[in-house]
């Protein structure tokens, strides 16, 4: 537990549960849309005088009152501004995914700065880039961090470490600063199509008119319990974190990169979440470890997003979750802030495979526009652009960016246009259907992804002359980047080095799961690459530098079998390593789902990262399966020994 000292809190046990001690009623308390004027710290504090010893976040390590949270942030708030004065700002914050992220989160907010989440299991390139491209003057950092952002910060900037705190001379009063709602509030870095990633900044308003709307919609009482499956640096967890602290609500954060999908379902039942938001992707192989067994009784929502939704993922949650929980399939991005969403319950006719956006979001109108921005007729493809006073203020430190993707409204007034870059068609009752990305830009694992970012970094290096990386979309659905490699010299264990840099430089869902090697790229009759030209990627084993040994025994050809379903590549042998063979995190999470159910063997998603072979593993399940084994024996024997006389007992200790 983590020592609350630091934090001046009262013990664990002695703050609030979700569902216990906060208000008189548990009725929905209405979010009017004049409060969308405001700031986030106006409408936080508003629910803490409602409900001040409510749980308004709990993990492992930290359970926090929002009267407690409130006045450790507001001491962070104190501190921030000590340390740089007034005056909008960009304040970075590395943190891991829990309890004290939050703190810092509504400490920056509250000192009237602009919090940009740096996530610490990024590479450190990419973070120091993001430092620097902020012109950042403080990181706010943890003791678990602060190695790590002293590195990354290069002297460059001022550090705050929250756990050195000083609280006995530092007030946990509000600071009652006034602010515009136009104030900035975030910026979401998301992939550049420059090679670097952008900064997609969010004000108050429109952060404050997105809780809003799934606040009345969904709708979001104090009575919920909200999960936090996201770092805070991914743009989809302000749903999360802004939804529950916004409404008086318990945020519980659950690490899907540590634990995988396999403890889930425990989890939501034992911390009795009501409001679930995956991942598209990640709901998948959640409803993978289920077994129709379960029971939800908290759970009332699952909202996803991140990809197309097909028939059969509605059908499977119709399959596991009761008929008190409803499905939300929505579309968004940083942004817009959110485009439209649908709601789909036991009734809800499905005739398609792929499932429809639904309908414009409250403040968003879409529009279809064809190649020279002019609306389209219903039904016709084209561009999906949005309509809104809510839009983002725009990208940070790149004005012709801005000025090329929002657009003045040509009817005038104080809405803008935003040009998604997504394919679209709206139907007569306006239902939108996505169609797919317009330009390059694509979204795997619910991450959007430009694919020059990737392609910038293989240029840059000496052994690549040429390439091209494409998403395709694999049999289970699930989109998986290839890239397509001319080498400069010999391709001799290239594919390896290049996994290696990659994996160096880039988040794992950026890191292309296949490489194949080509003597040139097909062209166009202009001169251009031709996509469309080049070779599908087969199921076959890429040259790694490893030399090729089959499995001989029974549990190596079983689980060679695992991988080779999991990853789509045969023949795999036994010293192949599962990443260079284009796994990732989340498919490493499929594979200890599956030997959880063949063997009966319950091994850490940790396991597969620390030996990533087919021989290391097996050694591990056969030595687990013997210890099980063990104990089976010994509990029998036991069983034996308590059925026995006093007289039986003392002839075999005699005989003994």
């Amino acid at each position: 537990m983590q020592n609350f000292r630091n934090f001046d809190l009262a013990p664990s046990e002695q703050s609030g549960s979700p569902g216990t001690s906060y208000a008189s009623t548990n009725e929905l308390v209405d979010f009017k849309k004049e409060e969308i004027e405001q700031s986030i710290p106006d409408r936080f504090e508003l629910q803490v005088n409602r409900y001040p010893n409510h749980l308004a976040v709990k993990s492992e390590n930290f359970r926090l009152t929002y009267d407690e949270l409130n006045g450790v942030a507001n001491r962070v708030a104190r501190t921030v501004l000590a340390q740089r004065g007034p005056g909008e700002e960009p304040i970075a914050l590395l943190f891991e995914h829990d309890v004290p992220v939050i703190i810092a989160i509504l400490g920056t907010l509250k000192a009237g700065k602009a919090y940009v989440g740096l996530n610490p299991s990024h590479p450190q390139d990419r973070l120091a880039y993001m430092l620097e491209d902020l012109e950042a003057g403080l990181l706010i950092t943890n003791n678990k961090n602060f190695a790590l952002a002293s590195e990354v910060a290069h002297n460059k900037c001022q550090l705050l470490n929250i756990d050195d705190l000083d609280h006995t001379n530092i007030s946990d009063q509000n600071l009652g600063l006034s602010m515009s709602p136009d104030t900035l509030a975030s910026i979401i870095y998301t992939s550049g199509s420059t090679g670097r990633p952008k900064g997609v900044m969010r004000n108050h308003r429109s952060i404050l008119q997105r809780i809003w709307y799934d606040t009345n919609d969904y709708p979001i009482s104090a009575k919920d319990c909200l999960s936090m499956l996201y770092s805070f640096s991914f743009g989809t967890s302000k749903t999360d974190i802004f939804g529950a602290m916004l409404n008086g609500a318990t945020l519980v954060p659950y690490d899907f990169r540590k634990l995988g999908p396999n403890p889930l379902a425990n989890w939501l039942i034992k911390e009795e979440i009501t409001f679930l938001h995956p991942l598209i992707m990640l709901f998948r192989q959640f409803m993978d470890t289920l077994t129709e067994g379960e029971n939800f009784p908290k759970l009332r929502m699952i909202a996803l997003s991140g990809q197309p939704l097909y028939k059969r993922d509605v059908e499977r949650f119709r399959r596991y979750f009761s008929r008190d929980c409803l499905m939300i399939h929505r579309m968004g991005s940083s942004e817009t802030a959110g485009v439209g969403c649908l709601h789909i319950n036991r009734e809800t006719v499905i005739t398609n495979d792929i499932i429809p956006i639904g309908y414009a979001l409250e403040g968003r109108e879409i529009l279809i526009l064809n190649d020279i921005g002019q609306p389209v007729g219903f039904n016709q493809a084209g561009e999906i652009a949005i309509r809104s006073r809510y839009l983002a203020p725009g990208y940070w430190q790149k004005p012709d960016l801005t000025e090329a993707k929002f657009l003045a409204d040509p009817e005038g007034g104080d809405q803008r246009i935003y040009l998604t870059g997504d394919l679209g068609r709206l139907s007569p009752d306006g239902c939108l259907e996505h169609l797919g990305r317009k330009d390059f830009q694509v979204k795997i694992r619910g991450y959007r992804v430009e694919l020059r970012e990737i392609e910038a970094i293989l240029y840059s290096l000496d052994i690549v002359k040429e390439s091209v990386v494409v998403a395709y979309e694999d049999q289970s659905g699930d989109k998986r980047l290839v890239a397509y490699i001319v080498p400069s010299g010999q391709p001799s264990s290239i594919i390896t080095t290049l996994r290696s840099v990659l994996t160096e430089k880039l988040p794992d869902y950026m890191v292309p799961s296949s490489f194949i090697i080509l003597d040139e790229m097909p062209l166009t009759t202009t001169g251009k690459v031709n996509r469309l030209a080049l070779p599908m990627p087969e199921r076959v084993r890429p040259e790694l530098a490893e030399a090729f040994v089959a499995p001989q025994t029974p549990t190596e050809k079983t689980l060679a079998g695992i991988w080779s379903e999991v990853l789509h590549i045969e023949p795999i042998g036994i010293h192949d390593n599962f990443f260079e063979l284009g796994g990732q995190s989340l498919l490493a999470a499929q594979v200890i789902s599956r030997i959880l159910n063949t063997f009966q063997v319950s091994l850490s998603l940790q396991t597969l990262f620390a030996a990533p072979i087919i021989a290391g593993l097996a050694v591990l399940i056969t030595q687990s399966q013997t210890d099980v084994v063990e104990d089976e024996e010994l509990a029998n024997l036991l069983d034996e020994l308590e059925q026995l006389s006093e007289e039986e007992v003392q002839r075999l200790l005699a005989q003994a």
